[in-house]
């Protein structure tokens, strides 16, 4: 079987990014961006610095920020109803994880109106046409939703939430500035970078890993392990280490799919709203105990990566043990808590029930059961 790798047709990294949009837009004959973004950013002036270059380009655009931190099915209805209304032919999406999958799922709709039900998008949809010409600029160093296949959608109704995986989803460019990364708070720059780091070690130990993915996976861990407590603190050549680590990982995960550390933390963000950062730091180091023995040798170069010194002269149980005692460390050192205080032993069937059905577990590489996935919860209650 052949290995695929999809990634953006352009991408921009580095200080002062942004100022490539305007020329973007205008090659590519933009006459009305819809801005998809979140509340927050409008308040605090941080989308306006992308919508300001649009306002010295005269470039014309709406504004649409109807969207949650887990962004809902009616938020994407909402969004799509928005779009058509304003006679948008493209889409700027700034923001994290969220903003970007409401994006997607926007810009996949109005190109596909056969998926109008958002529930028909859930694990591979078969679309025929790519999504609406999209530039992504995210404001998290975590998701790397601007170069990913993948997004998710809350179901309120059900309490769950969905993955989907579409090659016509991936935004045409991506647009990585480190300053619009500026402005997050200590507790969402933790946990987004736990986050990163879960994709990365993830994608790295998933079946479907290969050397290209290794290759961007191990990369991402070394720099998240460098960078990620120094941008907890914000220092500016940290915060662009981060920005460019979360990528690399997406480049990786985003063409092998993840495990169930990412099935769990959907479950967590859907029944009690846990930040999905924080529900992946949660069950990182858990699930790679989980997951040890069947690993091969990838735990040592992680704890490698990490930053872990002799780990040639120790054993598989040593380096093992090396890595997962690094990934605790710097979730503990981020301020990430270890224990979720909502989860109840009586949610535990459905809770592992949704895990079970997630997109992300058969990607995991150890098999897993109802009844096991009941114990992984039990260890953050």
């Amino acid at each position: 079987m052949a290995n695929r790798i999809i990634l953006n047709t352009q991408s921009f990294h580095g200080k002062g990014a942004i100022k490539e949009i305007v020329p973007i837009a205008q090659a590519k004959g933009f006459s009305h961006v819809f801005v998809c973004t979140d509340p927050d950013l409008l308040k605090f002036g941080v989308a306006q610095k992308v919508t300001d270059l649009l306002d010295e380009a005269g470039i014309a655009y709406t504004v649409y920020s109807g969207i949650k931190p887990n962004p809902t099915i009616e938020n994407v209805q909402e969004g799509v109803e928005a779009f058509k209304a304003c006679s948008a032919d493209s889409i700027i999406t700034i923001g994290g994880g969220s903003a970007m999958d409401t994006a997607k799922a926007i810009g996949i709709i109005i190109t596909n109106p056969d998926f109008a039900d958002v529930r028909s998008l859930e694990g591979v949809a078969p679309t025929k046409n790519h999504a609406v010409p999209t530039i992504a600029v995210p404001t998290t160093a975590g998701t790397a939703a601007e170069v990913t296949i993948n997004y998710v959608i809350t179901d309120v109704e059900k309490e769950r939430k969905f993955v989907c995986v579409d090659e016509h989803d991936i935004p045409e460019v991506a647009v990585i500035d480190p300053d619009m990364m500026s402005s997050m708070p200590k507790g969402l720059t933790a946990s987004t970078g736990m986050d990163a780091l879960t994709h990365a070690i993830e994608g790295y130990t998933t079946l479907a890993a290969w050397e290209m993915t290794d290759m961007f996976h191990l990369e991402a861990i070394r720099l998240i392990s460098k960078h990620l407590r120094g941008a907890v603190e914000n220092k500016p050549e940290d915060r662009e280490g981060m920005a460019l680590a979360q990528y690399i990982a997406g480049m990786g995960f985003s063409n092998v799919g993840l495990g169930i550390a990412h099935s769990i933390a959907h479950t967590l963000g859907a029944h009690y709203d846990t930040p999905h950062g924080v529900a992946c730091a949660m069950m990182l180091p858990i699930v790679m105990e989980y997951n040890q023995e069947y690993t091969g040798e990838k735990f040592r170069e992680i704890a490698r990566a990490m930053g872990v010194e002799g780990v040639d002269e120790m054993s598989q149980t040593e380096y093992r043990k090396a890595a997962i005692d690094a990934v605790r460390q710097l979730s503990v050192d981020v301020g990430i808590p270890t224990k979720n205080d909502k989860v109840r032993e009586e949610d535990l069937d459905i809770l592992a029930r949704d895990a079970y059905e997630d997109a992300c577990r058969p990607g995991n590489p150890r098999d897993t059961n109802i009844e096991e996935l009941k114990a992984l919860y039990r260890k953050i209650m």
